[in-house]
């Protein structure tokens, strides 16, 4: 039986789409709320939660993970400021809100933020 394989493509080839998915990870980071594809949107979701969970253990290994997989601005700010408002919470980080359709391609677009 065939299985499906997970992820999207996003006409991308692998480098370009992994250094798509950074960008746009760190972008959600550091600024909160960015407004995309909903494509894109579900795409960063599940990674960007599993980077805050590793950064609620801000133990020696987490920050290594979290440096090597993203900038050190990023990693950072998901230590210091991001998880610790989350301490709580056990998952459910994110939220994306569903948007019409772009104009000049159609494609869907959502809106991707951190929950407060």
């Amino acid at each position: 039986m065939r299985k499906r394989k997970k992820g999207r493509k996003l006409s991308r080839k692998t480098g370009p789409r992994k250094a798509l998915l950074k960008s746009l990870i760190s972008a959600l980071v550091l600024k909160g709320k960015i407004e995309i594809s909903e494509a894109r949107a579900k795409e960063i979701a599940g990674s960007t939660e599993k980077y805050i969970s590793r950064a609620k253990k801000a133990d020696l290994a987490a920050r290594r993970l979290l440096a090597s997989r993203l900038s050190d601005k990023v990693a950072k700010k998901l230590i210091e400021e991001i998880a610790p408002k989350y301490k709580e919470r056990n998952g459910g980080y994110t939220r994306i809100i569903k948007l019409g359709q772009r104009k000049t391609d159609g494609a869907r677009m959502a809106i991707i933020e951190l929950v407060n």
